[in-house]
């Protein structure tokens, strides 16, 4: 019942601004940014690319308002965008470049950040390895099977959605995530 309203929310929001009403877009933008963001940060590992793609994902959005039809769940529609856009960023070889270049100078800067309420400054960095460990396997991941693992765990989206996001069969996104936490156990195989 409450997904069912949601999806109804969402849809009529959506009607809305197809309708005209832009305040009903605003409502739209301010329940999924922070979502369309985190994902997109991700996919890319870049904040300011993460907020520039998300950028683009409601201006496309917005774009297609006069032709929206709620056949599927507006996140649905919503994720398969932003997955695009990342997967079109990730295959461009100069922002790739630029993404490494990017990381690299934000490394040592996220590695200084402690706060004052966290039990020691060991337990802090041990966190923190293991949590850069996990990112960094997730981003070595093919970009398809990181946008199904994001999905899944990040987004909690049924395999359904994730599937009309990709534009695949259930069971190949199943066999996607089987194969990515497959990867993903190797890989962190020292924290099990």
């Amino acid at each position: 019942m409450a997904a069912a309203a949601i999806l109804d929310l969402d849809a009529g929001l959506m009607l809305c601004v197809r309708d005209g009403d832009s305040a009903c877009f605003g409502a739209l933008l301010d329940r999924h940014r922070n979502s369309v963001v985190h994902f997109l940060y991700r996919m890319v590992l870049n904040q300011a690319i993460a907020e520039e793609l998300a950028q683009e994902v409601f201006l496309r959005i917005y774009r297609s308002r006069a032709t929206y039809e709620p056949s599927a769940k507006f996140t649905t529609w919503l994720f398969r965008i932003s997955t695009n856009l990342a997967f079109n960023w990730l295959r461009d070889e100069k922002n790739e470049r630029l993404q490494e270049s990017l990381q690299d100078q934000d490394a040592p800067s996220a590695t200084r950040r402690l706060f004052d309420h966290q039990p020691s400054v060991e337990s802090v960095l041990v966190h923190r390895v293991k949590l850069n460990e996990v990112r960094d396997a997730i981003a070595k991941l093919p970009a398809k099977q990181r946008a199904a693992v994001l999905m899944h765990k990040y987004e909690e989206m049924e395999y359904s959605q994730i599937a009309r996001v990709l534009g695949c069969s259930e069971s190949a996104v199943k066999s996607l995530l089987f194969r990515a936490y497959e990867s993903l156990r190797t890989r962190l195989a020292q924290y099990a």
